[in-house]
């Protein structure tokens, strides 16, 4: 796609590095990537001072060995021949270095695995999805790459949607994928004071939420796809979207960010932010304009 021409991928040197980077071959092809770089960020890469007396023939990891090491994984892959692939490791805070690199390579894609029997928390997760300059794409260890077919895109009708319906259409052209809107609805606290039971008020919430749907549609001159309603006071939100996503057989969540902000950490709404914390079953796109949280790197680059 020409939204995604350069890509970031960030490299843990564990086993989700050989598992990233085969789905990268594929990928690659998907999004029509010319531009692919492989990260590394350590806190530390020189060994500890005791390791090394009591160790003296132990090598240090060091960026060369580290960036050859990933290349060696590159090359036992298949990428497309027009795809530019660069490698490189750097000591420095992971969050805050990845980043940096990734607006000073001025990517359009950051792309992360989430693991499911492999050791690691994925907790910074949620911080790039928050922080990242760009898009942020979240790769389940154990889904298959194939080109998207049944697209998920939750949404609250707010008018920050409406970027990422328009660039979910695009997606839906270029895959020949179908488009499926999701909106979470609740009943309201005191709703018992209507005279109403919890099961005829969450009806009414429901018959509001469809009207709300159908004006924002017509609003916005949106083509028409279909919406799934889910009432949200019987579970957890974004637990109850991964639940309706693979019961339809979804291929992507594609969510959006709430455009430019004074704090990058507003830039998703709370269900998104809960959705990448618990979402690691299926592929998560969360979409960004280039540039959304050029507030926090004006201040990162004055540190």
């Amino acid at each position: 796609m020409e939204n995604f021409e350069k890509a970031m991928v960030g490299m843990d040197l564990t086993e989700m590095d050989d598992i990233l980077i085969s789905k990268m071959g594929v990928l690659s092809e998907i999004l029509g990537i010319k531009k692919l770089y492989f990260i590394h960020v350590s806190k530390n890469l020189a060994l500890p001072d005791e390791i090394r007396e009591k160790f003296p023939d132990l090598v240090a990891p060091a960026d060369e060995a580290i960036e050859a090491e990933i290349m060696t994984i590159i090359k036992q892959n298949q990428f497309p021949e027009n795809v530019e692939i660069e490698v490189f490791a750097e000591e420095g805070n992971p969050m805050t270095t990845f980043l940096r690199w990734a607006k000073l390579k001025d990517v359009d894609l950051i792309i992360m695995g989430r693991k499911i029997t492999l050791k690691g928390s994925g907790s910074l997760a949620k911080t790039m999805a928050q922080k990242a300059p760009c898009s942020v794409l979240f790769l389940p260890e154990r889904i298959e790459m194939k080109v998207p077919k049944r697209i998920l895109l939750p949404m609250d009708f707010s008018e920050h949607t409406n970027m990422t319906i328009n660039f979910a259409q695009k997606a839906a052209e270029q895959f020949d994928a179908e488009i499926f809107a999701l909106h979470l609805y609740e009943v309201p606290t005191g709703y018992h004071k209507t005279g109403k039971s919890f099961e005829e008020f969450a009806k009414i919430m429901e018959e509001n939420a469809r009207k709300d749907f159908d004006k924002f549609v017509k609003k916005h001159q949106h083509p028409e796809f279909d919406c799934l309603f889910i009432l949200s006071n019987k579970g957890e939100p974004g637990q109850l979207i991964i639940e309706k996503a693979k019961e339809k057989g979804m291929d992507l969540i594609l969510m959006g960010s709430r455009g430019r902000t004074a704090s990058a950490a507003a830039l998703l709404g709370s269900v998104a932010e809960k959705l990448v914390e618990v979402n690691n079953e299926i592929p998560m796109l969360i979409f960004k304009k280039k540039g959304e949280t050029m507030g926090f790197f004006d201040a990162l680059f004055r540190i």
